[in-house]
């Protein structure tokens, strides 16, 4: 029950960009009528680690190959807030795709991009400020947006800031258009022998509540707030895609959604493609600084065109080469596991966690799961929704604590000598780095 008041909340009265399709299936899904499966978000070209000239190692928030493509996907239903929701629950937040697009933007080992979209769209508001980004992105990389599966709606909006739009032969796209879903339970209720009775403050405090039908003022309001979505949706598509899709052209197509070639004959995107073929092109495309493409430029022990192995002339010796790999990977090893020590510092022994086992374990479970948070983040979000442990002696609470801290390869510290709870993370931690 609680899972389906939050779905409320950020669907109901709300303007969203989504297709009717969706919409329909919110609504059953508020009904207790069906369940929903999160999509997997997974995509096995590239990587999460990039290496530069130097052999140092870092993380990045996407993927990238070795041709230097970036590789941001965008699945699921979007929402505007919630850093820490991933595509594995059926949301993205336009907040990490932000995050996302901005650190390709500043990346050097980023050359072009690639939005891979499979999304029918999703809250209004934060939809346009992406499209946005995506313009600047495309502006200085080259940044083409593959529909593979689904860009509708809001991820329509997001894609069409792209330099160029590539459909698969079956991938749908379009539905450039706004919908506010409003529910009428007062039937329902009315049957069941509830009245609600709403006290409030302000004539429009409770405008649109689902416990009455709508009045013809509310509606033309909401109506009002529609139109205001769907005027700013027309023109961020005419800015991304100019003379491609004007705004008059956009809202001729009267949300309606194209299948591969018909979204090209109707400007909805500029070829048909696939995910494979597009990023073939960017990579035979991409040429970093001195003229070779960042496969080249990065050594392998077998040559990239006859599988033989690799020219030791080409600036340094096999040995130096190796002892320079070897050198980067240990360092490389050392920071990252420097990182996550302090970030898991962090977390446990800001104010409000620390000492508090059930708080803790919480913290814990939360920075394993969602490694894109900051430390500082994960405890704000503990503090905020998790409630605290009372006293020392609840044993349910200490075991599960113990639990946690062993599956992470962590010892619990030996109790201080008090009635409090308290776990000193400055030892635990220590003991990490010294391998204990």
């Amino acid at each position: 029950m609680t899972s389906l008041i939050h779905i409320a909340d950020r669907v109901l009265n709300r303007p969203l960009l989504v297709t009717r399709d969706k919409a329909q299936v919110v609504l059953s899904v508020l009904a207790g009528r069906i369940g929903v499966n999160a999509p997997d978000a997974s995509r096995f070209e590239g990587s999460s680690v990039v290496e530069d000239e130097n052999g140092a190692r870092r993380a990045v928030p996407y993927r990238v190959t070795r041709e230097g493509v970036g590789i941001i996907t965008i699945t699921g239903s979007l929402v505007n807030r919630g850093a820490w929701v991933g595509a594995s629950s059926g949301l993205t937040s336009y907040e990490g795709i932000s995050f996302q697009i901005k650190s390709a933007q500043a990346d050097p080992a980023v050359q072009s991009v690639i939005l891979d979209m499979h999304s029918p769209g999703g809250e209004a508001v934060g939809a346009f400020e992406v499209a946005a980004l995506v313009r600047e992105l495309a502006a200085v990389k080259r940044t083409i947006a593959v529909v593979n599966g689904m860009a509708a709606s809001a991820a329509y909006a997001i894609t069409s800031g792209a330099t160029e739009i590539v459909t698969t032969e079956t991938g749908i796209s379009g539905s450039i258009g706004v919908v506010l879903l409003h529910a009428d339970f007062s039937r329902q209720l009315d049957r069941e022998g509830i009245t609600p009775t709403l006290i409030h403050a302000g004539a429009h405090k409770v405008d649109g509540n689902p416990f009455e039908p709508l009045s013809a003022d509310v509606r033309d309001d909401l109506q009002a707030e529609v139109n205001a979505f769907y005027d700013a949706f027309l023109a961020t598509v005419a800015k991304g895609r100019g003379n491609r899709l004007t705004a008059a052209a956009a809202r001729k197509t009267e949300a309606r959604t194209f299948i591969g070639k018909a979204a090209v004959d109707a400007g909805i995107a500029d070829r048909v493609g696939s995910f494979e073929s597009v990023l073939a092109e960017l990579s035979r495309a991409t040429t970093p600084k001195g003229g070779r493409s960042t496969s080249q430029n990065r050594r392998s022990s077998m040559s990239e065109t006859s599988g033989a192995p690799a020219a030791e002339d080409a600036g340094i010796s096999k040995t130096e080469h190796d002892a320079a790999v070897k050198a980067a990977t240990e360092t490389g090893r050392a920071e990252g596991a420097k990182t996550a020590t302090d970030r898991l510092v962090a977390a446990l022994g800001a104010e409000g966690v620390k000492g508090d086992a059930s708080r803790m374990a919480a913290a814990l479970d939360l920075a394993q799961k969602s490694p894109g948070m900051s430390g500082e983040d994960v405890a704000a979000f503990v503090v905020s929704n998790v409630s605290g442990v009372a006293k020392a002696e609840d044993t349910d609470a200490k075991g599960y604590e113990a639990s946690r801290l062993a599956a992470a390869g962590l010892s619990q510290p030996a109790p201080k000598q008090s009635k409090k709870a308290t776990i000193d993370t400055n030892a635990i931690y220590a003991s990490r780095r010294a391998g204990k």
